[in-house]
């Protein structure tokens, strides 16, 4: 399975145990999620787009 296949389904899983929890993962979410996962931002910049709202 290629990164993006495993991606995709790891994102829907994603969705679906946040939905149980009654939250949603936006599209900028995944966009922030893939940008972590292929090393383009670090764990740091994540949570800092996160806090400062700018996904």
């Amino acid at each position: 399975m290629n990164f993006e296949d495993k991606f995709k389904i790891d994102i829907e899983n994603l969705k679906n145990d946040m939905a149980i929890e009654h939250m949603t993962v936006t599209d900028e979410d995944i966009l922030m999620l893939e940008k972590y996962s292929k090393k383009e931002i670090s764990m740091n910049d994540a949570i800092n787009n996160i806090i400062k709202g700018e996904l």
